[in-house]
């Protein structure tokens, strides 16, 4: 762990009085003794203890685990079905196995008997906590399943694929001219398109004298005629030699690619046609890799700590990848054969994972990473159900923790490419920084963790259905109005209740994690120091005591949403570590204000620019000049797949990016301190100010709200020496 790293997490372990403040998503019911079974669910990553008899439905609806189940319990819908994940969970404390969850009854034999249960599944309202466990919830059980934001970009990319389909006829075989079948095909192919020197994938070898002749070839589709072929040629430099990677009898005129970004929390691909530049079907879905841990470092904990936990991870998201394959095939009615080019982009450890590579070096300094250039191979070398001649590009990694996905969003908006001094943020449990212009680009990660994701909140959720995603709080009475996915109206419009009762308030999502903190800044619920104001709950009951501090109730009922005062430091922990970062490298460049700002990433998409603002997660600038830009990661390895030059264009531009390491620059913990305050303790934002009206500062005085500014500055900068030390 970095000294960064451990600033944020050493900011965490310390309580109100030293005492490590409780996870907000471990949620320990009451009448529960700490020697019940823990039971962890993810991809929500809530737990709680439960006595051992429990339903794992039951438990799961305690801790508003969003399990599906239409029958009552009597196994028989099917739809309640989970995966328990066997394994040592250091991070969570949780050893699991299968030995933790009761054996099969007659209700789940006799479902199995009849209708099937895939491998590995168990129904969760007949199955029982025996013991610890952690426990899947497959996302193709779930109708409510999470929203994956990462959407395709309605941009024109010049096409110069690598892949180019020829047809030739070839001439026959002659014994009067013992030429080979394969020699005469590359005869043809040099007179009638060009190619020299061609190499072939050694798949085909068997297959070519098949193919001439319209005879039936494994994988392949035959045509009526022979003699008559269209060969799919691979090139990606001009100096490396083509390769012919697929052979049809006939005239093809189909070949696709796909574009992948594999995030920490989501994976999404694009399947686009290489002869129009068309994008024909995106999809995306969680990454299965978040059981193993929530953020990158996590994941490699586990890999330390775990003789196969590297291989499991690395299956896990192959796995993952071949089954969006095949649902971007199935959506569009293509045949994954015809699939010729891969271009994936990864944040470094989840690059090296996808890879096959230990990613233990990138856990502790220098932050080593295996391979840093851009990869080019076989997709079927790594398990990737394409045409068996398919290749594989993976796009450059910048630095140890700034990767190929930071490398295709830097490709897709082109800070290098203009006068302008850039910010690119992608937001995620490691944020990824460039800035820059034509003159001069560095760059630099921050590890935010999960907390604007929901992962660390106590109402927190991912966005589903259900979820709270935008929030605004009336200055004068402090009453809440909200936004919830799936729900047209807002909190108090007329119809929206009976809309809720349908689709159900389950929590709250990173979006509004972000605008409920801002809006109770603005509304002065909190000091700048981000203290829950406790003298307001004897004028308002929605500000009430939690305790040792005060929380901010949201909305009222089942389940109750509130914001209480961990939620909140977790934000700040997350956001300090943001700007601290964003600070460096505005140092590093010699700049005290940048001219524009993009929000790259999933979660990017939906953040507010001046609630971002008004926490201080970015620097002051112009607000028509923050715009979110979606998937860039995602842009990137699509520009990448349609136009070979862009490939040659990031690959030289990421040789020339400075990568900045938070963790050798003592200046960041200061930074970090600083920007635990609301917007900032020391920045001005001018530009802000003349949009919005920020709060006077706000001092509490010792007692207030639960919490104390002396004492919590003290503890900050213990955080920062053991950091720095």
């Amino acid at each position: 762990m970095n000294p960064a790293q451990r600033l944020v997490a050493a900011t965490a372990k310390d309580g109100e009085q030293g005492v490590r403040a409780p996870c907000p998503h471990c949620i320990v019911m009451d009448n529960n003794r700490q020697t019940d079974p823990l039971v962890l669910f993810m991809p929500s990553g809530k737990r709680g203890r439960f006595a051992v008899g429990t339903p794992v439905l039951d438990a799961a609806r305690q801790l508003g685990v969003y399990v599906e189940s239409v029958c009552g319990g009597r196994a028989t819908c099917g739809r309640c079905q989970i995966e328990v994940q066997e394994g040592n969970f250091a991070k969570h404390g949780i050893t699991s196995t299968l030995d933790h969850i009761s054996p099969k009854g007659p209700k789940e034999e006799r479902y199995e008997r009849v209708r099937g249960l895939p491998e590995g599944r168990r129904l969760s309202c007949s199955a029982t906590v025996q013991g610890d466990l952690v426990v899947d919830v497959p996302q193709d059980t779930v109708i409510n399943a999470q929203v994956i934001r990462k959407a395709a970009v309605d941009r024109h990319i010049e096409r110069n694929s690598p892949i180019q389909l020829c047809y030739v006829e070839v001439e026959q075989p002659d014994m009067h001219k013992p030429l080979g079948d394969l020699d005469r095909l590359k005869v043809s192919l040099e007179k009638e398109w060009g190619w020299k020197d061609l190499l072939v994938a050694p798949y085909l070898l068997p297959k070519v004298q098949k193919i001439l002749r319209g005879k039936p070839a494994e994988d392949i589709e035959i045509s009526e005629g022979s003699w008559g072929v269209t060969a799919v040629v691979h090139r990606d430099m001009d100096s490396s030699r083509p390769f012919i990677v697929a052979l049809y009898p006939g005239l093809k005129n189909e070949a696709y690619g796909i574009a992948c970004d594999i995030g920490s929390t989501t994976i999404a691909m694009h399947l686009v046609s290489l002869l129009s530049g068309r994008i024909v079907a995106s999809a995306g879905a969680p990454n299965p890799q978040i059981r193993f841990g929530e953020d990158v470092m996590s994941r490699v904990s586990y890999v330390m700590m775990n003789p196969d936990g590297q291989q499991a991870m690395t299956k896990a998201v192959r796995d993952a990848v071949n089954d969006l394959i095949g649902k971007v095939c199935a959506e569009s009615g293509i045949n994954r054969h015809d699939i010729f080019d891969c271009v994936f982009v990864a944040n470094p450890i989840m690059h090296h994972l996808f890879l096959g590579i230990d990613p233990t070096e990138l856990g502790q300094a220098p932050f080593a990473l295996a391979v840093s250039g851009s990869m080019q191979f076989w997709a079927h070398e790594i398990g990737i159900e394409v045409s068996p001649g398919a290749r594989l590009y993976t796009l450059p990694c910048i630095a140890g923790h700034v990767g190929a996905d930071a490398a295709g969003a830097t490709l897709s908006e082109g800070p290098y490419r203009q006068d302008r001094m850039m910010l690119l943020v992608d937001v995620g449990t490691n944020a990824e920084i460039v800035l820059g212009n034509r003159h001069r680009v560095v760059a630099a990660s921050s590890p935010t963790g999960p907390a604007f994701e929901g992962a660390e909140i106590s109402s927190g959720q991912r966005a589903a259905p259900g979820a709270i995603e935008r929030v605004r709080i009336d200055p004068v009475t402090l009453e809440p109005k909200y936004r919830v996915i799936g729900i047209d109206k807002w909190s108090d419009e007329e119809g929206f209740e009976e809309a809720a009762k349908a689709t159900g308030v389950t929590g709250i999502c990173g979006s509004a994690i972000i605008e409920v903190v801002a809006e109770m800044y603005l509304s002065g619920i909190i000091s700048e120091d981000g203290v829950v104001d406790g003298s307001l709950a004897a004028r308002n009951p929605r500000i009430f005591n939690a305790g040792r501090t005060f929380s901010y109730l949201l909305r009222d009922g089942e389940p109750r949403i509130s914001v209480t005062q961990n939620d909140i430091r977790a934000i700040q922990l997350a956001k300090a570590a943001l700007y601290a970062g964003i600070k460096l490298l505005m140092d590093k460049q010699g700049v005290s204000e940048v001219d524009t700002i993009r929000f790259a990433g999933a979660f990017g998409s939906f953040i507010d620019p001046k609630y971002a603002m008004v926490l201080g997660i970015i620097p002051d600038c112009e607000l028509t000049e923050v715009k979110a830009v979606g998937n860039a990661a995602g842009t990137g390895a699509l520009m990448a797949l349609l136009n070979r030059e862009h490939r040659r264009e990031i690959e030289q531009e990421v040789s020339k990016i400075e990568k900045i390491e938070t963790a050798l620059e003592p200046d960041f913990q200061q930074l970090f301190i600083n920007a635990m305050a609301l917007p900032n303790k020391v920045d001005a934002f001018p530009k802000l100010s003349a949009e919005v009206t920020l709060p006077a500062r706000k001092v509490l005085a010792e007692g207030e709200g639960g919490d104390n500014a002396p004492r919590r500055r003290s503890r900050e900068e213990r955080a920062a020496r053991r950091a720095r030390d």
